[in-house]
């Protein structure tokens, strides 16, 4: 039996925490088309005869605009130097750039064996695949590339499999019905958050925080929820919760139902939104709000 951690890098967007929750087989991080969704390393872990996966997804690699995003990218670093394995994660969409190339050569460095998943294969030109991979031989990065689609399972089956060779034998590090090592209290939250990127443009939904202050379980099986939304500007607010509070109601309602499903139970959800100015580049809000360094 082989059993260990893999680190999950790659640029900001590249379909990291998509991936991850394919590879488990359940949703154990949030996902959108925007950067930064993921802010936290968030592990997943996949059981099978054969073996155990801890998958660490780390936050997409970003240049830092503030203290957040640095303690993102520290954490990111952190990661990668303490685990069994790598699989970089690059959009084969976006094509193969010089700075993607340096990433890969970086991370390859570091000791650890590496493997490639070139994804969202599904939306582009299958002739750009062995192009790229043949840049990637001639450039010199030595890692086995695995073009791969999440959204249509293209070799995910094959990608798992080889993460697994690369691990040392040994026992599973955690029971073999654990499919995250974070809380329902922070899933809560984390589902909030998604649907506030997904619901909101430009820079309000990157400034956000959301903070869970009640998760009962009543007793009739029912949840009560109330949280917080923390944005950065008074204007952000006002748009947060848009006319006669129409655009709150709608992502709480959409929020709430992704809640019941993950719970399994019925949710009573109560939604805050207050104002904390510059939250991101305050360091004693950023570990109030759960962000501060491992």
């Amino acid at each position: 039996m082989r059993s260990g951690t893999v680190a999950v890098i790659g640029k900001a967007n590249a379909g990291k925490s998509t991936l991850v929750n394919v590879l488990v087989g359940e949703k154990v991080a949030i996902v959108s088309p925007k950067p930064q969704t993921t802010r936290d390393r968030i592990m997943g872990i996949l059981t099978r005869e054969d073996g155990q996966i801890v998958f660490v997804d780390t936050p997409g690699l970003y240049k830092s605009r503030n203290a957040l995003t640095g303690i993102m990218m520290r954490t990111t670093e952190t990661t990668a130097k303490d685990v069994d394995a790598v699989l970089f994660v690059h959009d084969g969409h976006a094509g193969v750039r010089e700075d993607d190339i340096a990433l890969m050569k970086k991370y390859a460095a570091l000791g650890v064996p590496m493997l490639i998943a070139y994804t969202k294969t599904d939306i582009m030109p299958k002739e750009n695949i062995p192009a790229d991979c043949k840049l990637l031989f001639d450039a010199g990065v030595e890692a086995d590339v695995y073009p791969v689609s999440a959204r249509k399972g293209r070799n995910i089956a094959k990608l798992a499999d080889a993460v697994m060779a690369l691990l040392p034998e040994g026992e599973p590090l955690f029971a073999g019905d654990v499919v995250s090592d974070r809380s329902e209290k922070f899933m809560i939250a984390e589902l909030m958050r998604e649907k506030i990127l997904l619901k909101y443009e430009k820079e309000i939904p990157h400034g956000v925080a959301v903070i869970v202050n009640t998760f009962e379980k009543q007793e009739n099986g029912a949840w009560r929820i109330d949280l917080d939304i923390v944005c950065e500007k008074k204007n952000h607010k006002a748009i947060l919760i848009g006319k006669q509070g129409q655009a709150l109601k709608e992502t709480a309602s959409f929020a709430r139902k992704d809640m019941e499903k993950f719970l399994g139970a019925k949710v009573f959800l109560t939604v805050y939104v207050k104002v904390k100015e510059d939250w991101r580049d305050r360091e004693k809000l950023i570990r109030e709000f759960g962000y501060d360094e491992e």
